[in-house]
């Protein structure tokens, strides 16, 4: 096997998830992935743990939805017993057709998330990891032969990530004690928000394989401002293109985007927190160099900023604070590279990708 599909499974096994004897895991993966389902599973093997496998088929899911009737939707209870009874779940994400369930309706997409949102709710509790394999749809998307994609994603995943810690520490003493943080990009972008209370997380590829970012969530009400996305997104396999948002008082009260504004609107009508910010994030990976369409990837990529509307990530909210709940998390991103500033309680912290400590 090759030897960095065992070093993938390594680093989930023993950084990320840091499975112990006994646990009860569940990999759930499509089966172009096979190979480091393996490669897990005999890590899990050496461990003495308990899996089980789940297959994962974007083509199953279309029919499914295609023929169901979203009012019918409801809670899979089995689903949310065995979630309940699970320590760990390891998520590969690999694609043959990342468009495989492009013409879903989007109301039908929301109505099943929202259906399974308990089980969502309940991972969340877990030691868990979302990874990704590289399959050829991902390459192609990422306009990347399979093999130059291949060493595109092992540079970013099989990393050093004591030292990306230690990188990142720097950024995390910034901002966890800020007030307020301010982003400029062009004429385009000009947003304030509050973090005041909020816990800022150091992402070192504990709950996403590639880590490589720093986090915090916004006081809902706070936001103000306008932001345009600059990179695009891909949700519910559908293209997004330039989407802009406006907000007051923390809610999104305008937005259009050059590709799928339907699209966007319905994400925004999730529910009443797919309109407020539930993430702010900083991009920090330097060996994510490039857009690839993967928002596994793309979000940490370095010289970025990113924001989630919807659902808040529940340890940076500290108990007391206000927290944003929605069955919707969907982060967005901003290219800081140029005619850009990240701004902490009104001093420059980052201009143009490159951050004051690196100077």
């Amino acid at each position: 096997m090759d030897p960095r599909v065992e070093r993938h499974a390594e680093i989930i096994v023993e950084h990320s998830t840091q499975v112990e004897e006994d646990d009860n895991v569940i990999v759930s993966a499509p089966p172009v992935a096979e190979d480091l389902v393996v490669a897990i599973a005999e890590k899990l093997g050496e461990k003495g743990a308990n899996p089980t496998y789940s297959l994962r088929s974007s083509r199953a899911s279309r029919a499914f939805m295609r023929a169901s009737d979203p009012d019918s939707f409801t809670l899979p209870g089995h689903k949310l017993a065995e979630m309940e009874e699970t320590d760990v779940v390891i998520i590969v994400r690999a694609d043959e057709n990342t468009n495989e369930t492009g013409d879903v309706d989007p109301e039908t997409r929301s109505a099943m998330t929202q259906a399974w949102r308990p089980v969502s709710v309940e991972r969340m509790d877990k030691r868990w990891v979302a990874t990704q394999y590289p399959a050829p749809g991902n390459a192609q998307d990422a306009e990347m032969s399979t093999a130059a994609y291949e060493e595109f994603l092992y540079d970013a995943v099989n990393k050093d990530w004591d030292a990306q810690r230690t990188f990142q520490e720097q950024m995390v003493e910034i901002l966890d004690p800020a007030d307020e943080v301010r982003i400029v990009s062009g004429d385009t972008t000009d947003i304030r928000m509050s973090v005041d209370g909020m816990v800022t997380a150091n992402d070192y590829a504990e709950l996403n394989l590639p880590g490589g970012e720093v986090y915090t969530a916004p006081v809902p009400d706070s936001v103000e401002g306008e932001v345009l996305f600059d990179k695009p997104l891909v949700a519910q396999g559908r293209e997004i293109e330039d989407a802009w948002l406006k907000f007051e008082a923390g809610e999104v009260v305008e937005h259009a985007a050059e590709k799928n504004e339907d699209l966007l609107g319905a994400v925004l009508d999730t529910d009443e927190g797919a309109r407020r910010l539930g993430e702010l994030g900083i991009g920090m990976n330097r060996d994510i160099d490039r857009f690839t369409y993967n928002i596994l990837f793309d979000e940490k990529m370095g010289d970025t900023i990113h924001l989630a509307i919807g659902q808040a990530i529940e340890h940076t909210v500290p108990d007391g604070q206000p927290f944003n709940e929605s069955a919707m998390h969907m982060d967005m991103i901003v290219d800081m590279s140029e005619d850009s500033f990240i701004e902490v309680d009104g001093e420059v912290v980052q201009r143009d990708g490159t951050f004051r400590f690196e100077e």
